[in-house]
């Protein structure tokens, strides 16, 4: 203590004062830490995503496309994108490289060739904004997306998973929850070698042309991804050494008819532990049906597999969704044959789901749209446990079949006391250990077609499986425009161009529902990360507005004023009998 007060003694105490200074700063420089003291560990990463920086084998080069001018919104976005970099950085920092680019810079090795024609190229989607400038407004086109390389690969991490129609705070704020999966997500993809194996069901009327682009576009790098004609295949195999594995065994809209047989082999396969992934249409019930004629009568399919899913817990309704929280269509209200006069109206045929559950699955995902949609119910069943993972809003109905729908619905204002139901469930995780429909009721010829192909008859499963069944297949289809080919998936044709154009989140719905079969609990429970959005009591703020003005105008002058008062009495006190 005496040195101390000996060394501000001296005269040349600012300079010792300095020198330390300069030395803190220069430590600070070269070793800095971060203690992350927010409640919900914003600024911390997971232990999946720091082992995954750890076993870097190369650089990884990221390019964010988040430079420019940008609404408050985005630049909101690209200062997080910055922070969460930095957090990676941190922890690997010779391997990890990161810039931000704006997509209409030139490419410097690529005369006459942007960024943006590179993003394009790579199916990026952009959102066309408005922005202030000096000169006034100009159209911008924003780029909500970053480009990571590693070794030879790259792929694309989506940042923002809006739409075109709403960009709001709380779009904002779960894009910022979601930075670290979709990171950790894309650099998972790009290391893994040994993809996961995703069967895609033919033979009973699935869809195999341009409408499942979007299937494949969403798979292409993550996933491998084959066709399974379950008549040509005597089985369904789960052996991790056999290189026809099937990791995950994908039902999408089938219209024809399954068999005993085929059903035997999807029912072992489950018993063995696999992952079946179901998007079901029971009803047959097409928009297309509607150009031509006005109404149409929704009416079962009858595919045969009612007994089976009731079996494992679940059964789809032979009935369909309406909401008031739907998508848009255009209707015809007025004019002639030669000019019709269109609208764009809502069509509750067209309902949007919410994710309302905080599974990993759902949480922090848009809205899903669906399309002429059936209701789901669960069965007890011992020692499966279930999950609703989309469902509808409060303001629905179900309608029973045969349905008649008809476009003059839309013609009035539906009459909301019909909508009066809330959480209609339409898709649904089972997890468990289920139990085989043909438990004491398999044929001789039934097991000896497993005996042939070198499996024995389980009547319970062996391992834990996992079931997703969604009651409507159009959620994972994409449309078609004759002008522009396949459409990203969960985007409407019939708004493309209007101001009601938005893609909804039935991508991000599948990816999430694949990588949990898969079983990645490491990446996938990144998804759980909550950021707060703290928003103010707009009623309060009204009603204490006066309050909170004089507290933060008035007081601090009132404060220096008692302060100088109370410095100059005590001035005076001090120094009164000095002269």
């Amino acid at each position: 203590m005496k040195s101390i007060n000996k060394l501000f003694a001296s005269k040349a105490w600012w300079i010792w004062l300095l020198l330390l200074l300069f030395i803190i700063n220069y430590a600070a420089s070269v070793f800095h830490a971060r203690f992350d003291l927010t409640k919900e560990k914003r600024y911390t990463l997971s232990k999946a995503t720091k082992d995954l920086l750890k076993n870097l084998e190369a650089d990884v080069q990221i390019d964010v496309f988040l430079k420019g001018q940008f609404p408050a919104g985005f630049k909101k976005l690209a200062n997080s994108t910055n922070e969460f970099l930095q957090l990676m950085k941190d922890r690997n920092g010779a391997k990890l490289h990161y810039r931000f680019i704006s997509p209409q810079e030139e490419i410097a090795d690529s005369p006459g060739k942007t960024y943006e024609d590179t993003l394009i190229g790579l199916g990026a989607n952009a959102i066309n904004l408005t922005v202030q400038v000096a000169e006034g407004q100009e159209n911008k086109r924003v780029y909500p997306v970053a480009l990571m390389r590693y070794k030879d690969k790259q792929a694309l991490v989506n940042l923002y998973s809006g739409g075109k129609r709403m960009i709001t705070p709380v779009e904002m704020n779960s894009a910022e929850a979601l930075m670290e999966y979709q990171f950790a997500k894309a650099l998972d993809g790009l290391i893994t070698t040994d993809k996961p194996h995703v069967a895609y069901s033919i033979g009973n009327g699935e869809p195999v042309d341009a409408n499942t682009y979007g299937i494949q576009d969403a798979l292409k790098n993550d996933y491998q991804l084959g066709v399974f004609d379950l008549n040509k295949h005597s089985k369904i195999s789960t052996d991790i050494n056999d290189k026809g594995r099937i990791d995950v065994f994908m039902i999408v809209k089938p219209t024809l008819q399954f068999s005993e047989e085929e059903k035997l082999k999807i029912d072992q396969y489950l018993m063995q532990g696999g992952k079946l992934l179901l998007f079901i249409d029971n009803l047959i019930a097409e928009q297309d049906s509607l150009r031509s004629i006005k109404e149409t009568v929704a009416f079962d399919r009858n595919l045969n597999l009612t007994d089976q899913l009731f079996r494992y817990g679940v059964r789809i309704n032979t009935d369909l969704v309406m909401d008031l929280q739907c998508d848009y269509m255009p209707f015809v209200v007025g004019g002639d044959m030669q000019n019709p006069q269109f609208e764009f109206l809502k069509w509750n045929y067209y309902p949007l789901f919410e994710s309302k559950g905080n599974h990993t699955i759902n949480k922090n995902i848009g809205l899903v749209s669906g399309r002429f949609v059936n209701s789901v119910d669960t069965i007890a069943t011992p020692g499966v446990n279930k999950t609703v993972l989309l469902s509808s809003s409060a303001d629905s109905r179900i309608i029973s079949t045969p349905a008649l729908i008809s476009l003059n619905e839309n013609k009035n204002v539906p009459k909301d006391i019909k909508f009066n139901k809330s959480d209609i469930p339409v898709a649904m995780l089972l997890e468990g250990r289920f139990t085989s429909l043909y438990r004491n009721r398999a044929s001789r010829s039934q097991l000896d077609s497993l005996a042939a192909a070198g499996n024995s008859f389980l009547p319970e499963g062996n391992g834990y499986g996992k079931i997703i069944v969604a009651a409507d297949g159009d959620i994972v289809l994409n449309d078609v425009s004759p002008q522009e080919g396949p459409l990203p998936m969960g985007q409407n044709f019939y708004t493309v161009g209007s101001q009601f154009e938005y893609q909804f989140a039935n991508r991000e719905f599948l990816l999430n529902c694949l990588e949990y079969l898969v079983n990645k609990p490491g990446i996938i429970e990144t998804r759980n990360k909550d950021i707060v959005l703290r928003l103010l009591d707009g009623q309060k703020v009204k009603e204490q507005q006066t309050t909170w003005q004089f507290i933060n105008i008035a007081l601090p002058v009132l404060l220096v004023i008692l302060f100088g008062w109370l410095y100059q009495g005590l001035r005076k006190r001090k120094y009164a009998g000095s002269f």
